[in-house]
């Protein structure tokens, strides 16, 4: 069974706060009703850090280095998950690893599918992607939109959107986990802590640096980059899109079929 209990955090918190749309109360401001305490200073090797103090005190710190909004307002919210579900420990250090693992089962999972809902409700987002055809455009508008980063977009597009996608995430020219839009049928190949396919866009960008500009990033491949092939299903189409963040050696590829 899916564990929803991100969701039902933050639907529970929206009604103690009496807040219908929240998509008109800033981030911070809410954090600050909560309780917890946000203050902004480098943090060497993660993004965001909660720790609790006694009933419900607590100083969430993130990183004054992070660039992009998008992911600044993604890591407050995860940190703000942690703080409504997740008093049983202390300390949660959080880096690009755990804001990008979306992986059920686990707290760091949990705190994601908070920050999710918080930040792109389901009913608000699936209306922004109807009758809209998938591509990096629309994920980069959706980020706009939400105000969100796009690493985080295409999560949840992958989740509730309206087109079946995959993602590989990769780190250090190694593949580390892959997921996909429930229901899709293609079967990834064994690449799991191996490097990239040589073919793909992400082998592009290990091997060489190469970073596609945005009016090229999707880029074609075949089935067979990252799907396993029968003798006769190869020439279908397929795209891939990668999200590079070079301070991590990090690269999500977006892989879908049109």
């Amino acid at each position: 069974m899916e564990n929803r209990k991100g969701v039902i955090a933050v639907n529970k918190m929206l009604k103690e706060c009496g807040i219908v749309n929240i998509t008109e109360v800033p981030l911070e401001l809410l954090v600050a009703g909560r309780g917890p305490l946000i203050r902004y200073k480098e943090i060497k090797g993660a993004d965001g850090r909660i720790v609790f103090g006694e009933k419900r005190n607590a100083i969430i710190t993130i990183n004054s280095k992070i660039e992009y909004e998008g992911k600044r307002r993604f890591t407050i919210a995860h940190e703000l998950g942690h703080f409504e579900m997740h008093k049983n420990i202390s300390v949660h250090n959080d880096d690009d690893l755990t804001l990008n693992n979306f992986k059920y089962g686990n707290q760091e999972a949990e705190a994601n599918q908070f920050a999710a809902e918080l930040l792109m409700p389901e009913k608000l987002f699936k209306e922004e992607c109807n009758r809209k055809k998938f591509s990096p455009d629309l994920l980069r508008q959706l980020s706009e939109k939400f105000n969100s980063s796009i690493t985080s977009v295409a999560y949840r597009f992958l989740e509730i959107g309206n087109h079946p996608i995959f993602v590989f995430n990769s780190c250090n020219n190694k593949v580390r986990y892959w997921k996909k839009t429930e229901g899709y049928y293609l079967k990834v190949k064994d690449i799991t802590n191996l490097a990239p396919p040589i073919d793909s866009v992400a082998a592009e960008f290990f091997n060489d640096g190469t970073i596609y500009r945005k009016e090229d990033s999707a880029q074609e491949i075949n089935k067979s980059t990252w799907f396993e092939t029968g003798k006769y299903d190869n020439a279908e189409s397929f795209f891939e899109y990668c999200i590079v963040t070079p301070k991590y050696n990090t690269v999500l590829s977006i892989v879908w079929q049109c």
